[in-house]
């Protein structure tokens, strides 16, 4: 099993494999117990040549590998990456660019929403993985020969699943379509966990400008907290119980102690003169600088039709084009679309709108019909140009 444990070796393996045009990268981590992602396993793959690069190993210089996955002359091939890219970013603050993501790009490629690595890799690459030892203890050393085996399977079958998918993109005229999908996963917002707009995750269906403001404190001071202790942020307080503390505002020891989830230890202790002070500061905010949470969009009656009909297209022409239907619209874009010809939604743009959005607007103008023909519904289009009267053309 190639397994790198020293700076030495990591950095011979990272020049051999920089002369590639692309390399393959997986890690393995653990959560469970931090707030940060723990890195116990980095692999990565050349076109020839794979190893498993142990960061836990003592005095182990991660530069090279660092500088491997910022070298903008090398494609960065990931399977679901996002997790993978977030450790990367929080460890560097850098991005690894440029990117190819073969989740993205199999549904873009018309192999259905959020299609696992197993699926790709036996469908793609006629590889069987392993997964039993998927959820073992990976900060645990050393690792098993078993382990390191599994780990390298992710990269080295993705050669073969990147190489198939790149080709079917490029046949297809789909490269751009990946190309802005990628946008998100390089952009460092995506990664960013900033405590000033924690409250936003708990999704406050309240729209009191007082609970709004007392929520952001309490959750800005929960993030700071669990970050500097890196615990997970619900180890150090409950969901529920921020929320709770957001609509109560205790301005005291003993109001704080009887929310629910708050022993009176806690509240007498340290975190709960650190709570109250968060209350305070939220309660002296100026109503008209509390956070706003955007009002629920009403939409005109009678739209179900519409919005069914709207259904029936996307479905059609994503199984007629092989693409992900999850990856060009979801029902709530297709209730805007109904709504509003110019709604800011992804399927009215780019790529998205070239495949449905245009005939989306169509249909719902009465540009496009729906018809069937035999036991298939096919597209007819309306010619407005003609001067006896519209006719059914052929979509």
């Amino acid at each position: 099993m190639s397994l790198i444990v020293d700076s030495a070796q990591l950095a011979a393996f990272c020049d051999r494999v920089a002369k590639a045009d692309f390399i393959t990268v997986d890690t393995e981590f653990m959560r469970e117990r931090t707030y940060w992602p723990q890195l116990c396993l980095v692999q990565v793959a050349g076109p020839d040549e794979a190893a498993a690069i142990d960061p836990l190993a003592p005095g182990i210089d991660l530069s090279p590998l660092f500088a491997l996955l910022t070298n903008e002359r090398l494609l960065k091939v990931f399977h679901a990456g996002r997790q993978d890219i977030e450790i990367f970013f929080h460890l560097t603050g850098r991005i690894p660019k440029p990117l190819f993501d073969t989740q993205v790009a199999a549904m873009v490629c018309g192999f259905g929403d959020s299609v696992s690595y197993e699926t790709l890799a036996a469908q793609l690459a006629g590889a069987r993985i392993d997964k039993s030892v998927r959820f073992t203890d990976w900060s645990a050393r050393p690792l098993t020969d078993r382990q390191i085996a599994y780990a390298l399977a992710d990269v080295t079958h993705l050669r073969k699943v990147y190489l198939v998918l790149a080709k079917r993109l490029i046949s297809s005229g789909r490269a751009h379509w990946l190309q802005e999908e990628m946008e998100t996963l390089l952009d460092p917002n995506t990664y960013r966990l900033e405590p000033d707009e924690a409250w936003r995750r708990l999704k406050p269906k309240s729209s009191n400008p007082r609970l709004l403001a007392v929520l952001r404190e309490v959750a800005s001071w929960r993030e700071r907290e669990a970050q500097r202790r890196d615990i997970p942020r619900n180890r150090l307080l409950r969901d529920e119980s921020v929320m709770d503390i957001a609509a109560h505002a205790p301005t005291t020891v003993e109001e704080l102690s009887r929310l629910r989830g708050l022993s009176k230890s806690l509240a007498e202790g340290r975190m709960g003169q650190e709570i109250l002070a968060a209350v305070a500061r939220g309660l002296a905010v100026p109503e008209d600088q509390a956070p706003v949470v955007p009002p629920p969009v009403e939409l005109p009656g009678g739209l179900g039709p519409v919005v069914e009909l709207l259904k029936v297209l996307l479905k059609m022409k994503c199984e007629r084009q092989q693409v992900a239907q999850k990856l060009v619209a979801s029902t709530a874009d297709l209730e805007h679309i109904a709504a509003d010809d110019h709604a800011p939604v992804p399927a009215l743009q780019g790529w998205r709108r070239e495949l449905f959005g245009e005939d989306a607007l169509a249909l719902k103008q009465g540009r496009l019909a729906l018809t069937m023909k035999g036991k298939r519904i096919v597209l007819m289009r309306l010619d407005q140009n003609d001067t006896v009267g519209p006719k059914l053309v052929r979509a």
